[in-house]
């Protein structure tokens, strides 16, 4: 039988019995904040027991004591053990939790509720006042927060429903993820998530990856690739470097970032970094050069170096180092002025600029104001 036809049914006859029991005594039927119907519930389950109705007026050990603290963020009535207690249009009857408390019957409860997603509300009683019972049933598929689908409401003493609004959810399934083994954990950097449905990227804690980067974990927890490997790498030992030598323990295998130097013999400039690393992919870093240095080509005529204008013979041992700049002097074709070109010293070679022409050592001797390099510079009309 509907348990609710079955609730009803019970009710009325009690009714008959005896006046007022049902008003007095709410608790004596399911009112729980959130009690779950089955259609498993025999009749004989909602049976009031007869010693109950024998003295309803004075069963008030049957209605539990006020919880103090625990009305669940209601307001409890004052309370009473009867009738008299209580004032004009109230009556002394058992409101749940706040046990027995003056109650005005006659108000209600809010209805219809506010409309709710995923769940439908159903008055069980014929009005919603005091005592009167709503369910609560979710829609399928939804739950509520303690796992049921359904739950019945009372209508309390302070005119709100007992219990919380409702919230049907539906229940989340576990996800589901690919597992990732030991030896791939330990020798790899995973950027990613292993759930069904997403992309994994390795990278290699060390050593060279040797398989596919990405790796997507299939709905049925399985790998689309097989996981690649991380392979030990090294590099050979390093070359020898022209004018140069190494400073670094003699290996045959260098493990990567194991780092080596380079200096040059006299006379030679370091081009390029004199630290040199084993690389992830097996080979070193940029080797360095030693690079010579350049005799500047000029005797008699001085030149600019450095912002300064000097004769070759003033500089040390006459030569530049590597990737020194010099300033040249050449004579205008035309004219009585000089005009500079600048030439770069790279690796032993520095040639002097087509327009330089170096004096005889008379003109160097008898007129040395009047060499190219002493006469005034040309101005830009000129040059044009």
């Amino acid at each position: 039988m509907n348990p609710y036809k079955c609730a009803r049914r019970k009710l009325s006859s009690l009714k008959t019995w005896v006046p007022g029991l049902i008003e007095k005594r709410p608790h004596l039927i399911p009112t729980s904040t959130s009690v779950h119907i089955s259609t498993a519930i025999s009749c004989s389950d909602l049976f009031i027991p007869l010693s109950w109705a024998r003295s309803p007026f004075q069963a008030s050990d049957a209605c539990p004591e006020r919880l103090l603290g625990n009305e669940r963020r209601r307001t409890c009535p004052k309370p009473c053990t009867q009738d008299k207690d209580c004032g004009n249009k109230r009556q002394c009857l058992c409101d749940g939790q706040c046990g027995l408390s003056c109650v005005a019957p006659g108000r209600t409860c809010p209805w219809p509720l506010p409309s709710g997603y995923n769940f439908v509300a159903s008055l069980l009683s014929p009005t919603p006042s005091f005592s009167a019972l709503l369910e609560v049933r979710c829609d399928t598929g939804y739950m509520l927060p303690n796992g049921l689908d359904a739950a019945i409401r009372r209508c309390q003493g302070d005119r709100q429903w007992s219990g919380d609004d409702p919230n049907c959810t539906a229940p989340t399934s576990p996800q589901v993820s690919c597992p990732l083994p030991e030896e791939v954990t330990d020798t790899f950097s995973i950027d990613g998530s292993a759930v069904a449905g997403t992309t994994i990227r390795y990278t290699c804690l060390s050593g060279e990856r040797v398989g596919n980067s990405e790796n997507l974990c299939n709905i049925d927890q399985t790998w689309q690739y097989p996981h690649p490997i991380c392979q030990r790498v090294w590099c050979p030992p390093p070359q020898e470097v022209n004018q140069g030598y190494l400073v670094a323990v003699q290996r045959t295998e260098y493990d990567v970032g194991d780092a080596i130097y380079y200096l040059c013999k006299k006379n030679h400039l370091l081009d390029g970094p004199n630290r040199v690393t084993c690389q992830p992919n097996g080979t070193w870093s940029a080797v360095p050069y030693c690079r010579a240095r350049c005799p500047i080509p000029a005797e008699r005529s001085r030149v600019l170096i450095g912002g300064l204008k000097r004769w070759p013979y003033d500089v040390t041992d006459s030569v530049v180092p590597h990737g020194e700049s010099v300033t040249f002097y050449c004579k205008h074709s035309r004219k009585q002025c000089s005009f500079p070109y600048t030439q770069t010293c790279f690796d032993g070679r520095l040639n002097p600029p087509f327009c330089y022409l170096e004096p005889t050592w008379l003109q160097y001797k008898l007129f040395p104001h009047r060499l190219v390099s002493e006469i005034e510079a040309c101005s830009l009309v000129d040059l044009d």
